[in-house]
């Protein structure tokens, strides 16, 4: 009988009892420093249902891996700007002087893009989160695999879980043609790469350590001209010449490494140009020795005096980052953020609820946008702008591996606050409404529960 099955209680609290030792232990060993709500969660789960918790634990517990920078030790030397000086304590690459072209449409970003991977003379590195099984993911494997028979050395980096999705054909094609491709964890895979959860996000490619493509967009045809049914989402990018290029090349060679067997990471030859504005590349993740973007959006918050201008597909921030806008609302900081009215994460326009009517009633502005859009932007006071692959959002801020670019010049930082601010006055005004007691429980449940995994 299934009764015979049961534990007994003494059973089932030595179960307990261990799994609990094993969460103290690991997360002191490894310096996890969850958020009080992830470790509520995990501390429940093992504590009620172990049999069920505790794999799971096992398997996407980790939120921190071994940091592949070394934090500077005492006082970084006064930069240009206070971000720059955060940025480099977390052992990052100073900001440098840099030629930015921001991308006014998809047109435009397929077109730079196309001119990175044609210009390229010895290297071509690529990394993404989705490349399309359509005319424009075609498209793209067609030129890499054109590029690496010409002698250049291509490599492209897939995400595991939606490498799952992409067509054997482009492995094929591109290794027919010399190319190398990896698999970031694969998904499916039983050789231990580490948590299946943690996904690399990052959407950049270097070409020849002096040129750089990023941003928010994949590389499928939604993210620029069009799906076959017509489906756009408007999304932010650029490129850029500089030495940023080299600071991002160096980490696509961190994430390289970690789909092969461990082997030196070579030094990257920054190129100095003349004339251009100063940015700074800022990756975020596990593998970072702070939550990077994080940390520089609260400092940002706390920071800022006039303007707080936000644009991003997802919102649900912690509460150390709500706590932070909520405070610059307080004082007088004009806080403005545009987000879809119906995004296409169904779980994420659930959650967000509960984070908006705490800062509406502190005087934040949501826009409420009518279609989908994908961009991802961050512009404070007229001193800093921050645009990459990073969503607001507790996957990107505390468990994906992200990557942007933080810009300190005038023209850039403009660039960005008036695509957003025209973003957000064609989006309609969020008027938040109290919840019924279910959807109060059922908010609060998710928000503990599902986006630690």
């Amino acid at each position: 009988m299934i009764v015979d099955w049961l534990p007994t209680p003494s059973q089932h609290f030595l179960v307990s009892a261990v799994a609990l030792l094993i969460y103290i232990l690991t997360s002191r060993a490894r310096d996890q420093r969850r958020a009080p709500t992830s470790a509520i969660a995990w501390v429940l789960g093992l504590a009620l249902i172990p049999y069920v918790m505790l794999p799971l634990y096992l398997l996407f517990g980790q939120r921190k891996l071994k940091p592949v920078a070394i934090p500077y030790a005492g006082v970084v030397v006064e930069g240009p700007h206070w971000a720059a000086e955060l940025i480099e304590s977390f052992g990052l690459a100073p900001p440098s002087v840099c030629k930015v072209r921001m991308h006014a449409d998809g047109t435009h970003a397929r077109d730079a893009l196309f001119k990175i991977i044609d210009d390229a003379r010895h290297t071509l590195d690529v990394s993404t989160f989705i490349i399309g099984n359509d005319a424009f993911g075609r498209d793209i494997v067609a030129r890499l695999a054109r590029r690496a028979r010409e002698g250049v050395q291509v490599r492209l980096l897939l995400d595991g879980f939606f490498a799952v999705l992409a067509p054997r054909r482009y492995l094929r094609e591109l290794a027919a043609a010399g190319a190398k491709v990896a698999v970031f964890r694969p998904f499916f895979s039983l050789r231990r790469f580490g948590p299946r959860n943690l996904r690399n996000h990052r959407k950049l490619v270097v070409a020849d350590d002096r040129y750089l493509w990023c941003g928010g967009r994949n590389l499928a045809a939604e993210y620029f001209l069009g799906d076959d049914s017509g489906m756009i989402w408007p999304d932010l990018s650029f490129d850029l010449e500089g030495p940023v290029a080299a600071a991002a090349g160096t980490q696509f060679d961190l994430d390289w490494n970690t789909t092969h067997l461990r082997m030196p990471v070579r030094q990257r030859q920054a190129v100095a140009i003349e004339g251009g504005e100063l940015a700074q590349f800022l990756p975020s993740g596990p593998d970072q020795v702070e939550d990077t973007a994080q940390s520089l959006l609260i400092d940002g918050c706390y920071r800022a005096r006039r303007r707080l201008l936000v644009v991003t597909p997802y919102f649900v921030p912690d509460d150390s980052l709500r706590a932070a806008m909520r405070l610059a609302a307080r004082r007088g900081v004009k806080v403005t953020i545009a987000i879809p009215r119906r995004s296409n994460h169904m779980l994420a326009d659930f959650v967000r609820s509960r984070p908006m009517r705490d800062l509406a009633a502190a005087g934040v502005e949501f826009r409420l946008l009518s279609q989908m859009v994908h961009a991802k932007a961050v512009v404070i006071d007229e001193s800093l702008a921050l645009c990459g692959s990073i969503n607001l959002d507790l996957r990107s801020l505390l468990l994906n591996h992200e990557a942007a670019v933080v810009f300190y010049g005038r023209e850039s930082i403009d660039w960005l606050a008036n695509w957003i601010s025209t973003a957000a006055g064609q989006g309609s005004a969020y008027r938040a409404e109290p919840p019924g007691l279910l959807r109060d429980i059922a908010e609060g449940l998710l928000l503990t529960v599902a986006f630690q995994l």
